[in-house]
């Protein structure tokens, strides 16, 4: 689970996010990603974005009790760093895995080709997108609820320049510590690497959930 209810602040029920645990080993995406950097993503990383979000959450209750709102602008700032961090990762996590890579079949590759011709011209443009980031970012494969199709976008940092109406079904972790410790500065052997990690079943299994998204913009 990533996130558990409890209710210890007054009357308010505040919500507690927590480190999902992984399918598999620190060892089992070896040799396309090493356990070292797994173990470092996973337990330090990615648990600093959780510690993160459930701080700032807990600043937010002591601002509402005591009407205090002159932190407001930054807190607002760090949850949706913090918590786009952790959803983002806890993404990925289920995103990746042993058996992984091969092209997707079924209703994904049809959307697939339907929005870019071809599966090699979505991995093409993704690609190039996790490799055009300037800084630190993702690159995203997202289901545009608005047009319904399939797009691709880059992510800044952890939540700037996304569409609102998208909604993320694969990720590509392209901060440096993701890959840097087995890659070093040659970010694209982990581009390379990531499309032989890719879980399609758990993307399709996205895909088919947020089909029904529906803004009501009409």
């Amino acid at each position: 689970m990533c996130r558990r209810n409890i209710a210890d602040k007054g009357e308010q029920t505040v919500t507690i996010y927590t480190l999902p645990k992984l399918d598999y080993g620190y060892k089992d995406l070896e040799p396309h990603l090493s356990a070292e950097i797994l173990e470092l993503h996973h337990s330090k990383h990615h648990a600093a974005y959780v510690d993160g979000a459930n701080s700032t959450l807990n600043n937010l209750v002591e601002a509402r009790e005591s009407g205090d709102y002159a932190a407001l602008n930054k807190l607002q700032k760090d949850l949706a760093f913090h918590l786009s961090g952790h959803v983002l990762h806890s993404m990925l996590w289920k995103n990746m895995g042993p058996n992984g890579g091969g092209e997707p079949g079924g209703k994904l590759g049809s959307e697939i080709k339907e929005a870019f011709s071809s599966f090699d011209a979505m991995k093409s443009q993704m690609s190039a997108a996790a490799m055009g980031i300037q800084g630190s970012g993702w690159a995203s494969l997202a289901w545009d609820s608005l047009s319904g199709s399939l797009i691709v976008q880059q992510v800044y940092d952890h939540q700037a320049n996304a569409g609102s109406a998208t909604i993320p079904l694969l990720v590509l972790d392209m901060w440096e510590h993701a890959f840097y410790l087995q890659y070093r500065n040659e970010k694209a052997k982990w581009v390379d690497a990531f499309w032989n990690l890719v879980n399609w079943d758990d993307v399709a299994n996205r895909l088919k959930a947020v089909r029904k998204t529906n803004l009501a913009l009409d």
